[in-house]
Formats: structure tokens, sequence, C-alpha cells
């Protein structure tokens, strides 16, 4: 039989360096593909109109498809993703575990599946609510993370960084309301301000690079 100390135990560590390196390559590839498809779809009607000679309007009509999702994927590149803002996170503030992680709603935007959760902490009240894309560019939520808890780095006022034991699900975590949290960050003392500054995390988030005006 297991105590209630051993059940409330906190699961492993997570590898910061390894999960880093694994969302990299995930959004590396979800960039290949997303490229290849454009790629395909511009050269392929090409290639098609000069073998055989052909030239027709439904032969063409693949270029300009193409040539959105190359745009859409450079938008995303620049825009939609988030893993050196949550290497910069990690990097200042240590991981704390959190046992309850409860996704409030999500909302599908161009940059990325945008969710609202709530980080609760054991004896404290009155956990701001945040908004979470995840950091590799992918949409789904992550599957397990209201029954296990997540890793948190960072300052819920300012944002942070969710991190899902196993799993290399990562997170980039900001408030869902900026002004509301004003006063939290305000009685911030002078090293919490500081450690938030060298994370970037004092900068309001604007809805127009992280998601969008509308969302949630």
């Amino acid at each position: 039989m297991v105590d209630g100390s051993q059940a409330l135990a906190p699961p492993e560590v997570p590898d910061v360096a390894r999960i880093l390196r694994a969302n990299r390559r995930a959004l590396a590839r979800l960039m290949a593909v997303r490229l290849l498809i454009a790629g395909l779809l511009v050269a392929v009607p090409v290639v098609i109109s000069r073998v055989t000679g052909v030239n027709s309007f439904f032969l063409v009509l693949p270029i300009p498809v193409g040539v959105g999702v190359f745009i859409l994927t450079v938008y995303r590149a620049l825009y939609g993703t988030r893993v050196s803002r949550c290497a910069r996170v990690l990097r200042h503030y240590p991981l704390e575990f959190h046992p309850r992680v409860l996704k409030k709603r999500e909302q599908w935007t161009e940059y990325g599946n945008v969710f609202a959760v709530r980080v609760t902490t054991r004896g404290q009240h009155g956990a701001p609510l945040m908004l979470a894309v995840n950091a590799d560019g992918r949409r789904r939520w992550p599957e397990g993370v209201e029954e296990s808890g997540a890793w948190l780095a960072g300052d819920l006022p300012f944002g942070g960084v969710l991190v899902v034991p196993g799993s290399n699900a990562m997170l980039f975590l900001k408030p869902a309301d900026w002004d509301k949290t004003a006063r939290k960050r305000e009685e911030a003392d002078a090293e919490r301000l500081a450690t938030a500054q060298r994370a970037k995390l004092t900068r309001r988030t604007k809805y127009t690079v992280t998601m969008r005006s509308r969302a949630l």
C-alpha cells in the first residue's frame, strides 16, 4: 500500500536540455513538412506542364496554394513558435512541480491553438488565468497533464513555461489578462523583477504576435 507522502511525491525532474532539443527537432520537422508540401504544390504543376505541354487553369491552380502554404509557414515560424523564449525562461527559473493544471478552454488561431489554463498551487488561492501555446507549434493539448500535473518555470503574474512530466510537451505561458495581474507584478520585490527582466517576461505580450486579438 502506498502511503500519502509517497502518493503526493512529484515525478522525476525533467531533463530541460533534452526537452528543448526534442522541441527544436519537432519544430524543424513541422516546418520541413510544410515547406515540402509548398514546394511540391509549386513544382509539380510546372514540371507536368513542361513535360506534357499542357497549360490549363486546373494545372496552374495548385501554384498559388503552394505559395500561400509557404507564406503561412514562414509567418508561423516567426510568430507562432516559442522554443527560444521557453529556453530563455528555463535559464533563469528553476522548475517547480504543480499537481493541478486545469484547461478551461481553447481557441484555434493562425499561430496555433491557444489554451486558457489555470496552474494552481496547494495552499494558495487566486491563481491567474493563463494563456498557453505549444512551444513547437503543434496544436494539440498535451495528454495527461490534468491528471499528472506539470513542472512550472517562471512567475505566473509575468509568465513562464509549463513542462509536462513523461513527455516532451512544453508550453509558453502569459497572463490571460495582463492589466488584471498588474498589481501582482507591482508588488514583486527587486529580485523577482530582475529575474523576470532577464527572462524577458516583463514585456506585455501583444496578441498580434502571440495569438489573435479575439482569442479566448
